[in-house]
């Protein structure tokens, strides 16, 4: 399925203009030919944020467009951007409030963009969240907002994490360790496993997903004797997913699951808390990891990396992820497109 087939570009915004968003966004232009004969088969985007932040990285084309519709047209011959209001001088590895301001103003835009239709998908650039708090930001992450301004429930706003042998999810994500087994439930893994489900097929072309959980305590509890939570919470959830018709497997032991060999009976690792989940993903995938939000009535993708203040702006970032950001949310709006 080709993503040349989307009726719109894909918007992307910049992340923090300090950080290496601006490098890896016009990484993955430059690029889109090595990965596809003459872009063919990669999916045009339109950057959304600060052309004088990535003039400062770069020295490849941009066009500086007011119009979205005319970011496919451009797409061929330079990097596409719509520009959100002037932040100033960016420095490169400096993130101040002008550039967390960027960053936000550049998140509304592109959320905006998709929702309306004008872009095909979303893929968000790696933002400093101790930044956005500083500027009055109250969500805990750019997920959030997301789902948010998509009238979606922040709880049905699932995190995936993908890359080329493994996808995984977290059922917990920014809390403490220690309040994982109070926060894990019934409830929680039955909502969360349908959504997995439901997104697989509608923008994976999986038509019978297989799903697999981890346990919470080593060995998966050993029948009760290393705790209970697989045995009163775990395994009540799989029962209910299995009565509902879900190909799903576990509670595994979280230190045997994610070899090849096992890795290959499972289309998606559903893990208590998030490290179960981020380790073996980045362990394998670490250049070019996707973040994808399920349960959203829109595409979006991001690069499964930060902002790298510390190498910003010296030519070690690699647009990896970025390109596989891109590439997964065009496949993923080609197929919501052709169902």
């Amino acid at each position: 399925m080709s993503p040349h087939s989307l009726a719109a570009p894909l918007a992307v915004s910049i992340g923090d203009p300090a950080g290496i968003g601006p490098e890896i966004i016009a990484g993955a232009w430059e690029r889109r030919n090595e990965l596809c004969s003459e872009g063919r088969g990669f999916p045009p985007f339109l950057a959304i944020g600060d052309a004088r932040s990535i003039r400062a990285v770069w020295d490849g084309p941009i066009a500086v467009l007011s119009d979205t519709a005319e970011a496919a047209g451009a797409f061929a011959n330079a990097l596409p951007l719509i520009q959100v209001d002037d932040p100033g001088e960016i420095v490169p590895g400096e993130p101040n409030l002008a550039g967390a301001r960027c960053a936000l103003d550049s998140l509304e835009f592109a959320v905006g963009l998709t929702r309306q239709g004008m872009a095909s998908a979303l893929v968000t650039g790696p933002v400093s969240k101790a930044q956005l708090f500083a500027i009055g930001f109250s969500y805990p992450g750019q997920t959030e907002f997301v789902a948010e301004r998509c009238g979606v429930s922040a709880a049905n706003a699932v995190m995936m994490l993908a890359g080329p042998s493994l996808r995984t999810i977290p059922l917990t994500v920014h809390v403490p360790l220690v309040d994982v087994p109070r926060l894990i439930s019934i409830e929680l893994i039955v909502a969360r496993a349908r959504i997995a489900a439901r997104a697989l097929t509608r923008d994976f072309g999986i038509a019978s997903p297989r799903l697999a959980i981890a346990g919470l305590n080593p060995h998966a509890g050993e029948n009760g004797t290393l705790g209970r939570e697989e045995v009163d919470i775990i395994r009540p959830a799989i029962e209910i997913l299995r009565a509902d018709g879900l190909d799903i497997t576990g509670p595994l032991s979280a230190d045997t699951m994610f070899h090849a060999a096992a890795r290959a009976r499972f289309d998606v690792a559903l893990c208590l808390y998030h490290d179960q989940a981020l380790i073996p993903l980045k362990a394998l995938h670490f250049d070019d990891g996707v973040n994808v939000t399920l349960g959203l009535p829109i595409v979006r993708t991001s690069p499964d990396h930060g902002t790298a203040f510390d190498i910003a702006g010296r030519g070690l970032a690699t647009p990896n992820a970025m390109l596989a950001a891109i590439r997964m949310a065009g496949a993923c709006a080609a197929r919501r497109k052709a169902s």
